[in-house]
């Protein structure tokens, strides 16, 4: 089941990057990040309560609580920038940049969550940051 929403975030996100990139023309990148953020908010809400997961949020450590805070920002930082180099340049071109986060979390957890690295990973690494190379020169 992990597949089929991983695949279905696949294909959310470069709706994201499409529709953003038709959107953000003539809007102060900023602006639309907050725009795209309160309907995110809006959406993640409208989720917990349509499940009834509400009350769970008493049962939150502090250590998820800082944890969660600290993802938030590094998202709102990542799209801020996302949205300012969409605005300035060509999304084919940028979309593929932003995903060697792929090979950027692989290295972070491997360092910090102490995860797996093979050899697999490391061609598949290689692989990734070469087809970068490939689609933005």
């Amino acid at each position: 089941m992990w597949f089929i929403f991983a695949l279905l975030s696949a294909i959310f996100a470069s709706l994201t990057s499409i529709l953003a990139k038709i959107g953000i023309d003539a809007v102060n990148s900023n602006l639309a990040t907050a725009i795209r953020t309160v309907v995110v908010v809006m959406m993640a809400w409208g989720m917990v309560f349509l499940t009834h997961t509400q009350s769970g949020l008493s049962e939150i450590s502090r250590k998820s609580w800082v944890f969660l805070i600290l993802s938030g920002l590094a998202t709102g930082a990542s799209w801020l920038c996302y949205y300012r180099a969409l605005q300035m340049g060509e999304a084919s071109k940028i979309v593929p940049i932003d995903k060697l986060s792929v090979v950027i979390t692989l290295a972070l957890a491997f360092i910090f969550l102490h995860e797996k690295f093979t050899i697999k990973s490391l061609i598949g690494c290689i692989l990734i940051g070469a087809g970068t190379l490939v689609m933005v020169l």
